[in-house]
C-alpha cells in the first residue's frame, strides 16, 4: 500500500481546491506576465530560489521562475525540493520518506531511487508539519503539462558543509541514474522587518548570491544576523550549479516583500533567481 503525504497547508497557505488555486495563479501571472524575463527560457535551467510563503503574498516572485521554466518547454524527470525545516524536528537533513505527495491538484510521486541514492536519512518527521517543500508542488502541477516526480529534502544543519555535501550527493546522484534535474531552493528572504531594513540586509546576501560565493553567504548571514529562513537550500543550489557546470549563470528575477499586498511597517521579503547554463 502506497504511503501518501496529505497536504497539511492547503487552504492556509494556499487555497484548498483546484479551481481557487488556478484562479489566484492566474490571476497574479497576469500581472506580472510583462515584467517577467521569457528571454532567459532560451537558456537550459538548472534550478532556482524560490519563495514559499502564502500564495498571496510570495506568488508574485514565484510565478517568475515557472513561468520561464514553462516557457523554457524542458522536461525534467525529477524536481529535487530542498527547503528548510521550520518545526526542528528530526534530523539534520533528511529525504521525505512517503511514495507520493497529495494535493488539491492530485498525487505526484516521490522519486525514491533518487532520494535514496542520496546516502542521507529517510523521514517522515521532517515534512509532517512543514510548509515550505509542499507549497512547491501545487506550483509545479500547475505550471508543467507532463509527468514528473519529486525529491523531497529538509535541511535542518544549514551550514556550509552540510550544502556541499548534499550538492555532491545529488550531482552524483543524477549522473548514476541518468535524470534530468530541476533544483529548487525553497527559501523566503528577511522575515518581520521594515521594508527599508529588509532590502538593505537582503542585498549583502544577493550580492553573494550573484557572485555565487557561498562561503561570504554564510559569513554574512551570521555577522549580521539575516533572517533569510533558507540559506541552506541556497547554497546547495550554487554548489550544486557550480558541480554540473563550468560557469552557471545567475539572474535575479523579481524582488518583493508582503508589504505590496498588504501595507505594513513589518514585512516578509520574497525573491526568486534563476540559475541557468549555456
Amino acid at each position: 500500500m502506497l504511503n501518501i503525504r496529505k497536504p497539511i497547508v492547503a487552504g492556509k497557505f494556499y487555497p484548498g481546491d483546484k479551481e481557487s488555486i488556478k484562479n489566484q495563479i492566474d490571476t497574479i501571472l497576469t500581472k506580472e506576465l510583462p515584467k517577467i524575463k521569457l528571454e532567459l527560457a532560451q537558456r537550459k535551467i538548472i534550478g532556482g530560489i524560490v519563495p514559499h510563503a502564502g500564495y498571496m503574498f510570495s506568488a508574485y516572485e514565484a510565478v517568475h521562475f515557472f513561468e520561464i521554466v514553462k516557457q523554457s518547454k524542458q522536461v525534467f524527470d525529477t524536481i529535487v525540493i530542498i527547503n528548510p525545516n521550520h518545526t526542528g524536528l528530526g534530523h539534520e537533513m533528511a529525504f521525505d520518506s512517503h511514495d507520493n505527495w497529495e494535493t488539491p491538484l492530485g498525487t505526484v510521486s516521490v522519486d525514491t531511487e533518487f532520494g535514496n541514492s542520496l546516502g542521507i536519512p529517510v523521514s517522515d518527521v521532517e515534512q509532517r508539519y512543514e510548509h515550505s517543500g509542499e507549497v512547491m508542488v501545487p506550483l509545479l502541477q500547475l505550471f508543467l503539462d507532463y509527468s514528473f516526480k519529486i525529491v523531497p529534502i529538509t535541511m535542518s544543519n544549514q551550514s556550509l558543509k552540510n550544502a556541499k555535501n548534499l550538492a555532491g550527493k545529488i550531482a552524483k546522484a543524477l549522473i548514476q541514474l541518468n535524470r534530468r534535474v530541476l533544483v529548487i531552493a525553497s527559501s523566503d528572504f528577511s522575515h518581520y522587518v521594515t521594508p527599508e531594513y529588509g532590502r538593505k540586509q537582503d542585498s549583502y546576501v544577493i550580492e553573494q548570491i550573484l557572485a555565487q560565493n557561498t562561503t561570504a553567504i554564510e559569513k554574512v548571514i551570521g555577522e549580521k544576523s539575516i533572517s533569510v529562513c533558507g540559506y541552506g537550500p541556497i547554497m546547495t543550489l550554487i554548489e550544486f550549479a557550480n558541480l554540473i557546470t563550468e560557469k552557471p549563470q545567475v539572474d535575479m528575477l523579481r524582488i518583493g516583500n508582503s508589504g505590496e499586498v498588504i501595507a505594513s511597517s513589518e514585512v516578509v521579503d520574497y525573491v526568486s533567481v534563476l540559475f541557468t547554463k549555456d
